[in-house]
């Protein structure tokens, strides 16, 4: 007798980061006015400043296979895979202030910042964070 075992459906992943109502319509509005072609904004960090890490935002056309997408309400943010280990848990915010108008990246890996705020030092995410994502 043969039994026959449907296929499990796979259980959604989890996001790499959040945005805040504030992000989401910022990079709604942004993507909007940068037209069709535009992927979304894409989200990095690379070594650089004085507390050793910078977040990288560039507009990109397209989604690599191995990058992380995060949409929410009509806005995209893509996560380069490089820095998945950087940003797990990270609200990205939108905030305006008298003297700037910038994201902010409310980041549990960051241990410290510079003080003008350019760069950040972080640390990537533990074993157990990556565990209870189920990644």
């Amino acid at each position: 007798m043969s039994t026959s075992v449907a296929p499990r459906t796979p259980r959604p992943r989890p996001k790499v980061m959040t945005m805040t109502p504030a992000a989401v319509d910022r990079v709604r509005k942004l993507m909007a006015s940068k037209g069709p072609s535009v992927a979304g904004l894409k989200i990095g960090v690379k070594k650089g400043g004085c507390a050793g890490m910078e977040y990288t935002l560039d507009w990109v056309d397209a989604v690599s296979k191995f990058d992380e997408v995060v949409e929410q309400d009509g806005a995209r943010v893509i996560v380069d895979p490089q820095a998945v280990l950087f940003l797990l848990g990270t609200e990205m915010d939108w905030k305006v202030d008298t003297l700037a108008s910038q994201f902010v990246f409310n980041n549990p890996n960051q241990s410290s910042a510079c003080g003008c705020g350019e760069s950040v030092n972080l640390v990537p995410a533990s074993r157990d964070k990556l565990e209870a994502l189920g990644q």
